[in-house]
């Protein structure tokens, strides 16, 4: 089997992710994995905090905090969500780790040694009360454009014109208030990106009929508007510091790289974090990244992520002339918004992931998301539509047909899976069809087209009940009990095929119904397409228990509550 190597962009360390975050990245990377695995592929998941740059010291000094502490304290915060959110990382590290250290000044020392690095002066805004220079995002003032007064010296937030320190009206220090500014010279090192151009473009090009449009699409926009050399240093307390062996003075000036150049050799840092963290076990992190011909690399992210990870981050791989492993797969998807508008905490508008957890199971929210997964364009959430999906799907389609079955079963036959008769025209109609849905559901996974997967998973669930209620058991039962025993106990059988296809999607669901069945081992297995034509796993005479109601229904009442808390407005027609 192949080596599946996959990374889910690096969620940033400043506060708690939104839904939006949550499908963008991390949930489908986990859905994939969890797949692979059961398909019997050797996976390595990848995620870490991105814990560089100036949002992190920010928000360090916001809360009070040494940047490092605030750092170490969200990491933690964080991941006890992406526990909570069934998110199964083979390693879940930090970009401030000292692998990323050492492996970011490697790749820094190969692109200068390869003339891809080279040191350049320029002028940027200095603050005499703060004693330092301010990288653009440190440097507040009224934008000249819309006269918005918190705007940022890169970009303004309000009407988003991008932006440059000198532009702004009464500029001050976001650190210390100061206006006491000025502009001097300083060096920084910068990626000579304009070198490395076209052979970054032969490397979309080699996978461009691969990727997604999306992907392709926005690497070739950048590389048509020409790779421009780009500063990969800052003047900030909290980076990976310039090694003092290869430019002594900017270390001594403590230059630390630029987050958008550390942060994706994180994906390899974290890999030695996870080699590290097990010395005993005989993982090999260069076996995955390193003269890795086995291995194929999937990385998941949204839309704003993509210029980094298939031009900026594939061209400092190919600038070290090393055997880097570079990206295979570029699996991109657009936003999901709220009520057709952004995810706001200042605004109290939208649902974030630790409150999300707090009002329902995660499978609740793992299935909606992937079913309704913003792959080709924007999609907007709304209570509406989650009540919808929820009830209908999970609650009716599922959840119903599970408990329906087991419980009727007990009740007529006890606590044994009943014997029945011989299967007939439509056990062998049945199985031909659940055959044929499993293969779609599992050519649409391979493709990782998430929402026509999840359409397939529902097909499969709905032929579930559409064979009960054509079978009847409950008539069946006064006229021929076997008949209504050989119906259960293809039911029963169905209920395990589910149990074992939804993994990928709701597994705290799928472990549960796995578990209704006194079967030896909790045993994921993939169903193969005879097995799912056969509908035999489940013998006669095995012990089972009802578990309890797998699915709750959302009412109107928790509607009502939920739009009034999270700022939303039921959408009209």
């Amino acid at each position: 089997m192949a080596r599946h190597l996959i990374t889910s962009a690096l969620p940033y360390i400043n506060g708690i992710k939104h839904l939006g975050n949550m499908v963008g990245s991390m949930l489908p990377a986990d859905v994939y994995s969890r797949y692979m695995r059961q398909r019997g592929h050797e996976v390595l998941y990848i995620c870490a905090t991105d814990e560089h740059g100036t949002p992190a010291e920010l928000a360090a000094k916001e809360a009070g905090l040494p940047v490092d502490e605030f750092c170490a304290q969200q990491h933690d915060v964080q991941k006890a969500i992406y526990d909570g959110f069934g998110l199964a990382f083979d390693y879940f590290g930090r970009s401030s780790s000292p692998q990323n250290v050492e492996i970011t000044q490697r790749f820094a020392r190969k692109l200068k040694e390869n003339g891809f690095i080279e040191e350049r002066a320029v002028r940027q805004v200095y603050s005499s009360a703060d004693g330092r220079f301010l990288p653009d995002r440190y440097i507040i003032g009224t934008c000249p454009h819309c006269g918005y007064d918190k705007a940022r010296g890169d970009q303004c937030e309000n009407c988003t014109r991008v932006l440059d320190p000198t532009d702004l009206i009464e500029p001050r220090s976001a650190i210390s208030g100061s206006s006491e500014l000025e502009v001097r010279e300083t060096t920084h090192l910068f990626l000579l990106q304009s070198k490395l151009s076209g052979e970054v473009e032969a490397f979309v090009d080699a996978h461009a009929e691969e990727w997604p449009v999306l992907s392709t699409s926005i690497a070739r926009k950048w590389l048509t508007e020409g790779l421009k050399d780009r500063a990969i240093t800052r003047d900030l307390d909290w980076g990976v510091p310039v090694p003092a062996d290869t430019w002594p003075e900017l270390a001594a000036e403590g230059k630390v790289f630029y987050v958008w150049f550390d942060a994706p050799i994180e994906y390899v840092g974290a890999t030695k974090e996870w080699a590290d963290a097990a010395p005993g076990e005989g993982r090999d992190w260069k076996s995955w990244w390193y003269e890795a011909d086995d291995v194929r690399y999937t990385q998941f992210m949204a839309k704003d992520n993509v210029p980094f990870h298939t031009v900026m981050f594939p061209g400092t791989e190919l600038g070290t002339r090393e055997p880097w492993k570079t990206v295979d797969y570029v699996k991109s998807f657009n936003w999901l918004t709220y009520y057709g508008g952004k995810f706001s905490t200042s605004q109290n508008r939208g649902i974030f992931t630790d409150q999300a957890l707090e009002l329902l199971p995660a499978d609740y929210w793992r299935y909606y998301l992937i079913a309704s997964a913003p792959e080709s364009d924007d999609a907007s959430f709304s209570w509406e539509q989650f009540s919808a999906v929820v009830n209908k799907d999970l609650a009716d389609t599922l959840g119903n047909f599970v408990n329906r079955v087991l419980s009727f079963s007990r009740k007529r036959f006890g606590d044994e899976v009943p014997a029945g008769g011989e299967p007939g025209e439509a056990e062998q109609r049945l199985g031909q069809e659940i055959a044929g849905l499993l293969a779609e559901y599992e050519q649409q996974m391979e493709a990782l087209q998430f929402r026509k997967a999840a359409a397939a998973l529902r097909a499969l669930w709905s032929a579930g009940n559409v064979y009960l209620e054509e079978k009847a058991p409950w008539l069946q039962i006064k006229q021929d009990k076997d008949a209504a025993a050989l119906t259960l106990r293809t039911a029963m059988n169905l209920i395990r095929l589910y149990a074992v296809v939804s993994e990928p999607f709701i597994p705290k669901t799928a472990k549960t119904a796995r578990g209704v069945f006194d079967l030896p081992g909790d045993d994921a297995r993939w169903v193969s397409a005879d097995e799912a034509t056969a509908l035999t796993a489940v013998p006669a005479g095995t012990g089972f228990t009802v578990p309890p109601v797998l699915f709750q229904k959302i009412t109107e009442d928790d509607l009502a509550a939920w739009r009034e808390r999270f700022g939303a407005e039921p959408e009209t027609a």
